[in-house]
């Protein structure tokens, strides 16, 4: 058996599953409602407050999919519970950020601004403090979607290792290098 197929998804108050006839799971609760997709061979059992998948046969393929099918609704089960949060810091003079509704706009020291539409189901928030770097908050449900929108907002300046300037996560540690050596 798979050490993480086996293991069941115990669910919080509030939240339901339910698993249609083309074996879709959709996950309801207090934050929002997600659907995936389940391959055909796993079989997905509901009973009370527990979710059980199971594989028909030892086949590699059936364990890869047991394993990675328990984590992506487990995924799901946390997000509708708890939801997940991501924070990005703006490290650099002159870097900004601003949010209007699901618009954000940076400043990342090109010569024009970055306009980034935000997908309705990630809500955005920028903090400015004063003698502060401006931090971006990302909240969803969805923690495959929240990662991509995170990934391509880092993917506009990634952190360079000489003075750390760009866009990093908060408190994540960059390895940073010595530079040029003075000359003789």
């Amino acid at each position: 058996m798979s050490r993480i197929g086996k293991l069941p998804i115990n669910l919080p108050a509030g939240v339901s599953v339910t698993v249609n006839k083309d074996n879709s799971v959709t996950v309801k609760g207090p934050k929002g409602e997600l659907t995936q997709q389940i391959d055909v061979d796993i079989k997905v059992s509901v009973e009370e407050n527990t979710v059980v998948l199971e594989r028909p046969s030892e086949q590699k393929r059936h364990k890869a999919m047991h394993g990675l099918y328990r984590s992506l609704m487990n995924n799901m089960v946390f997000g509708v519970a708890e939801g997940y949060k991501l924070q990005q810091e703006l490290v650099g003079v002159g870097f900004r950020a601003t949010s209007k509704g699901q618009l954000l706009e940076l400043a990342l020291g090109y010569s024009h601004l970055i306009h980034m539409e935000i997908a309705p189901e990630v809500q955005v928030t920028a903090v400015t403090e004063k003698r502060a770097n401006p931090i971006i908050t990302l909240e969803s449900c969805d923690k495959q979607l929240i990662g991509q929108v995170a990934a391509k907002i880092r993917s506009f300046r990634k952190p360079e290792p000489y003075k750390g300037k760009g866009v990093k996560f908060v408190g994540e540690q960059l390895r940073r290098k010595a530079g040029k050596s003075a000359g003789k």
